[in-house]
């Protein structure tokens, strides 16, 4: 304090006895508020508010208040805060006990002297005006720099008196404001004066007096006296019957104010059973996803469906953990989403961006006001968050164990709804979760690319036998499972078509080379050894234990020469009775075969291919997915021309010269019915 009086800004004015009263106001109230964070915020710390000898700077308790209103998002939080610093809660019930034997006045009285144990940046007075109103002045001191929400605290201590004595609040007129221009701040406080318990004792004076001046009317003049005493019991009627009245009003006032408190309970259940159930249907849905992709998909549904954001987004770290790449969201435009997909925050040490801090730190951040934080980011990510139109956003770590994976954010820009503590709380009991299921879900991926990578290297040691048929099962591959996705299939099943078609033609490696890489046409007895070919890929497949949809693969594998109309091998199975798998791969092999090269013959133009897979629809085919062939094509044209093309213009290890297309193909179409199904099998013999 300077020698003037005037209060130095750095000056310590307020006990931390104030500050302790909110944080128990918080733990009974607001349990999810981070207690913590909200000191560090305020420059404070725990061991400090423990300490009823330690008190803080003005800047201080402005911080903690201001961080409290973004945090619970209620602006009257100080007067909230006040009527709870003078309830039995906060002051005990036994304090609360000697201060109800005092009347309201006396409190008040009693309040403003001894406020200067707990505040010295302005002085209390109080006035008595009449027995149920009090004037309370407060008088800031000079250079004292307090704030409107102090001025609201105070009302809160003030209102909260008089329900030490079952009162409902008391009236306050704010007659002057010194943050309106006045030199103090004015309280004039009116309390309601009697309660039924006075009402009682009146009642029972009255009583007393009316009964003794009855005797004595009666004994004076006992006509006079029957009436006086008939009129004195009306008048103690009339006062039981108001007396009566008041305490069942008072009493329903009560229930009200139960009942609102009850509401508030409830509706503080609700909210937190809500996000239990929340958090529980999300550990179920990502629990059953297979792959990170359809996990990511299902995670966003699951917040865009559940939750009240209006936009929300997950960054995962790449592999060397220095960038963040974009996984999925909800709630953006297409514009916004391409932004999203080339953002790739940085994860270099020194980056200063808000994902890149909360990925490093593994630190929540819950941000009311993008302002606030500015001068912390990068400019590039300032201009970014506000490309986005971002005002509020929480974003989160995922995290699993020690290891950061990832970041979540959500934000709301059209319902304007604020950000709270307990939804950052939601998050943060979430994001574990999403990190644990990542985990499994990437082992679960490496075990399938190993998985793929030893039937790569089965279907590669079929094609490795001739030059000219390398590649076979990698593009027959590609056919299915685009005609797959363009079925709508699901993700298990088309990954079983994916193995399914890479190992179609195994059973060929008990067939001889003199019958597979025979320019010629074949004899019968060779043409039926080549039809072994699928039994024997179905007797080696069933010796692998596969598990889960894979189960299907050795069916489906050895039936891709089954005919839609029953005539085909080694079962005749017919129409719906194929295996779906099976006739995908019938039409993606036959297609494949015919527009590659073999010893036998020149590859036939993509459109004779597509004009046999036409007339054979009902037939050899499935015509749905002969339509779904179709379409695929049309999606991914260049990437199938790029495919066949590849395989089109191979050179012949027989005579070393480049081959080009020829005319060979053409010949199959303008041969008869039965004749070109002679041919077709012929040219599918080496595939």
């Amino acid at each position: 304090m300077s020698r003037n009086g005037a209060v130095k800004p750095s000056e310590r004015l307020y006990s931390s006895r104030i500050t302790a009263t909110y944080i128990r106001f918080l733990r009974q109230e607001y349990s999810h508020v981070d207690i913590d964070g909200l000191l560090s915020y305020a420059g404070m710390e725990i061991y400090q508010i423990e300490d009823d000898g330690c008190w803080f700077t003005q800047d201080q308790v402005d911080r903690f208040n201001e961080r409290l209103v973004q945090l619970t998002g209620k602006p009257d939080i100080s007067r909230e805060a006040g009527r709870f610093g003078f309830s039995p809660d906060s002051i005990g019930f036994v304090k609360s006990y000697i201060l109800g034997c005092m009347s309201i006045g006396r409190v008040y009285d009693t309040i403003t002297k001894i406020t200067s144990k707990f505040v010295k940046s302005s002085t209390f007075h109080s006035v008595r005006l009449a027995p149920n109103r009090t004037k309370i002045i407060v008088t800031p001191r000079p250079g004292a720099e307090e704030k409107p929400y102090q001025c609201q605290n105070r009302m809160g201590y003030f209102e909260a008196v008089c329900k030490l004595f079952r009162h409902k609040f008391p009236t306050i007129e704010h007659t002057k404001c010194a943050f309106e221009g006045a030199e103090c701040c004015e309280y004039v406080v009116t309390w309601r004066e009697f309660s039924h318990e006075t009402w009682k004792k009146i009642r029972t004076i009255a009583g007393t007096f009316l009964l003794a001046f009855g005797v004595a009317m009666l004994y004076w003049n006992p006509p006079l006296g029957l009436i006086a005493t008939a009129g004195m019991l009306a008048v103690l009627f009339v006062l039981s019957y108001y007396l009566w009245d008041l305490e069942k009003k008072e009493l329903r006032d009560g229930i009200d104010n139960l009942s609102r408190s009850t509401d508030e309970v409830v509706k503080k259940m609700e909210t937190s059973i809500k996000n239990m159930d929340f958090a529980r249907q999300v550990i179920v849905a990502i629990s059953l996803e297979s792959s990170q992709e359809s996990m990511m998909k299902q995670i966003a549904a699951l917040f865009e469906k559940e939750l009240d954001y209006d936009r929300g987004m997950i960054f995962l770290a790449n592999e060397e953990k220095s960038r963040l790449v974009y996984k999925t969201s909800f709630g953006y435009t297409e514009k916004w989403l391409a932004l999203l997909e080339n953002m790739n925050p940085s994860l270099r040490p020194d980056s200063t961006g808000i994902f890149a801090l909360c990925f490093r730190e593994r630190k929540p951040f819950l941000i009311n006001d993008l302002d606030e934080i500015a001068a912390t980011l990068s400019p590039r990510s300032l201009v970014f968050a506000k490309q986005m139109g971002a005002r509020a956003f929480i974003c989160v770590p995922i995290v699993s164990g020690n290891e950061a994976l990832g970041v979540l954010a959500v934000d709301n820009v059209m319902t304007k709804r604020p950000l709270l503590q307990s939804d950052l709380d939601l998050l943060m009991r979430i994001a574990p979760e999403i990190g644990m299921a990542l985990q499994n879900v990437t082992a679960i991926e490496d075990k399938e690319r190993q998985f793929h990578s030893i039937l790569q290297a089965l279907a590669s040691s079929i094609d490795a036998r001739d030059p000219l048929t390398a590649g076979h099962s990698d593009r027959v591959t590609l056919f299915a499972v685009g005609i797959a996705k363009e079925m709508g299939l699901s993700y298990d099943t088309i990954e079983m078509i994916r193995v399914s078609a890479l190992l179609h033609d195994y059973g060929k490696i008990g067939i001889g080379d003199s019958i597979l890489k025979k320019p010629g046409k074949l004899t019968d007895a060779e043409y039926n050894e080549i039809k072994t070919h699928a039994a024997k890929t179905k007797q080696i497949l069933d010796k692998i234990e596969f598990q889960g949809a894979y189960r299907e693969v050795p069916e489906v594998a050895s039936s891709h020469h089954e005919k839609f109309d029953g005539t085909g091998y080694p079962m005749a199975l017919k129409g719906t009775g194929i295996p779906l798998g099976a006739r995908i791969l019938a039409v993606a092999d036959v297609f494949e075969a015919l527009t590659a090269r073999r010893h036998y013959r020149d590859p036939m133009p993509l459109n004779g291919a597509f004009e046999i897979l036409q007339r054979d629809k009902g037939k050899h085919f499935d015509p749905q997915v002969v339509d779904a062939f179709v379409r695929f094509y049309e999606k991914d044209g260049k990437l199938l021309d790029a495919s066949i093309n590849a395989n089109i213009r191979t050179k012949d290890p027989g005579d070393g010269h480049d081959h080009k297309r020829s005319s060979a193909g053409d010949q199959i179409l303008e041969m008869p019915r039965k004749k070109q199904v002679e041919a077709i099998e012929l040219n599918t013999r080496g595939t």
